[in-house]
């Protein structure tokens, strides 16, 4: 019995050394692309960036 625990030992070493650069491989890409800067105009919100003022067209369906 013996043996068998050192190979489950080094097994879950492995797999935990692997999860290790797996996160530190996410978080190097998540730099990079935080490093890129933002993809729309200094100042201008992205969630209301394609935001129309004024009256809207009427959708499919509604009366108009």
């Amino acid at each position: 019995m013996k043996p068998r625990a050192t190979f489950e030992k080094r097994r879950k070493e492995q797999e935990r050394q692997e999860r290790q650069r797996e996160k530190v491989e996410r978080r190097e890409r998540r730099k990079a692309e935080a490093a890129k800067g933002p993809t729309v105009a200094d100042g201008e919100d992205p969630d209301i960036a394609h935001i129309v003022w004024g009256p809207q067209p009427p959708q499919d369906g509604e009366p108009g």
